[in-house]
């Protein structure tokens, strides 16, 4: 595609250098190192580097022109822009034909629930006979075809050309996470999308962000009306009910919103009917057309999952009736408060829960159902936010009758340090708990530890099938080592 081309419907930039129009591009890269042929290099700043001074090696490595935030000495054509993030993202789009503008892309942000929500609204989508696509946390998959995606919001680069696969095969929705560093660094600039959803707020990611205002800011940029015409926010989240002020409030009206909830007055909101172990009935009034609905996961936040889903199913004219059976018919979403089975007269589950608000809900959800000893074993992540690790420690405390304390992604932290974090919380409201750095062995430990009717929440990893420490990326999965470790005690026993 020729570099003319490509800058059609970017803003505010300038042309330095010559041959602009005859220039043919046929890679983009991020990467200086990366051998390309006619390539395009951006040179992105605020990050930890600044790529302006790799961008001569990118030309000697076969780029043929350069995205800037400020002219270099370097004879190739230039496009100078204000921001290089935005135009990396605006330009991708462009390269891999507009792909989202020939689909629905709904976007889900919030601090918790994003993933069981996207998997949720597929499922439904799906019922419906839509051809449908995921991207997030668990990676990416769409018409049988399943991949890792390497962050949960893909880089831009990346993002369209998935998308652009995704258009080639069918699809003709696309479900993604779009995490609050996604939005920070503008990856999905020239995403078209057709609605977003807001979960929840709360604290995470201090360590980059630097404070919960800050946080919240970058979510919100994905609800601005210039952005999507269909915004759906959870009412019962104070946060939620801000965005929904301020699209309210915008001049243009033309863009929908609508809440949902269980204790505020909502567009959308749930009668719960039945609450059990296994899963959860209710009756759903979305926008005052009615179903009813079972949800095969346990918790009350599970049903604010639904009521997102359903609720954004609605407004693109998917049938209620889709609505109720794609809910029933998705089982578990894997690590998202997975039943992994029974064992010595107890119960185990396996959650992804990595803030303080997102273990409080999953110990409530488990409460109600635990006739011994609610056990949970959880550890904190190593170079992140540093001070949610206390409020982890002090709502396990409050919220449970045991904890092991181990290791989660130490990355280049000493896990003891992490936990000793931890303790400082759940010390002032408890001493019930036991020190078991290596993940593994508290894990049998824990299991070891079970008793009849108890309930074992494994928290923190959820999915995730590796364990990152000092740079590298270990196999571990949760699921399948308790798995393995229940299979062979079952044997011994028989």
């Amino acid at each position: 595609m020729r570099l003319l081309q490509l800058v059609d419907g970017l803003e505010n930039f300038q042309w330095v250098g010559f041959g602009k129009e005859e220039t043919e591009i046929e890679e983009l890269l991020t990467d200086s190192k990366q051998s390309s042929y006619n390539g395009l290099f951006f040179c992105l700043t605020g990050g930890k580097k600044d790529a302006h001074a790799y961008a001569e090696e990118s030309v000697k490595n076969g780029a043929v022109a350069l995205v800037v935030e400020r002219a270099l000495e370097i004879n190739v054509p230039q496009i100078l822009v204000p921001d290089a993030r935005l135009a990396l993202g605006v330009i991708s789009s462009k390269f891999f034909g507009d792909p989202s503008r020939k689909m629905k892309v709904i976007g889900i942000t919030g601090t918790n629930g994003k993933t069981t929500t996207s998997y949720m609204l597929a499922s439904i989508l799906e019922k419906d006979g839509k051809k449908t696509g995921v991207i997030g946390t668990l990676g990416i998959r769409y018409r049988g075809k399943q991949k890792n995606s390497p962050l949960t919001t893909p880089d831009p680069i990346f993002l369209q050309k998935t998308l652009s696969e995704m258009a080639a095969s069918g699809v003709e929705y696309v479900v993604m996470e779009v995490s609050a560093h996604a939005l920070y660094y503008k990856k999905t600039a020239g995403i078209s999308f057709a609605a977003a959803i807001f979960t929840n707020f709360s604290q995470d990611h201090l360590d980059f962000f630097g404070s919960m205002q800050a946080y919240k800011e970058a979510k919100s940029l994905l609800f601005l009306p210039s952005v999507t015409p269909i915004a759906i926010f959870n009412g019962d989240d104070e946060t939620g009910r801000e965005f929904a002020a301020m699209r309210e409030n915008a001049k243009n009206r033309s863009e929908k919103t609508y809440v949902y909830g269980l204790n505020t007055p909502s567009d959308a909101f749930a009668v719960i009917t039945d609450e059990r172990i296994d899963g959860t009935e209710c009756l759903f009034n979305v926008n005052d057309k009615l179903c009813r609905v079972e949800i095969p996961m346990l918790g009350r936040h599970n049903v604010y999952n639904a009521l997102a889903a359903a609720t954004c199913a609605v407004e693109l004219g998917i049938k209620l009736s889709s609505v109720s059976l794609g809910l029933s018919a998705l089982k578990s979403v894997n690590g998202r408060l997975q039943r992994i089975g029974g064992y010595r007269g107890g119960e185990i589950f396996v959650d992804f829960a990595h803030t303080p608000d997102g273990l409080e809900k999953s110990l409530e959800a488990l409460r109600p159902h635990c006739k011994g000893r609610l056990i949970c074993l959880f550890g904190c992540g190593g170079n992140r936010d540093k001070a949610k690790r206390p409020l982890m420690g002090e709502v396990v405390a409050k919220k449970s009758d045991f904890a092991v304390l181990t290791s989660d992604n130490p990355r280049y932290e000493d896990p003891l340090d992490i936990i000793g974090d931890i303790e400082k919380g759940y010390r002032r409201f408890s001493v019930r708990y036991v020190v078991v750095p290596d993940r593994k062995k508290s894990i049998a430990y824990a299991l070891d530890f079970l008793k009849d009717g108890d309930i074992l929440l494994v928290a923190g990893k959820g999915g995730e099938t590796y364990q990152e420490i000092l740079g590298i990326k270990y196999p571990f999965n949760d699921n399948a080592i308790i798995e393995k470790m229940i299979g062979k005690d079952t044997e011994k026993q028989v």
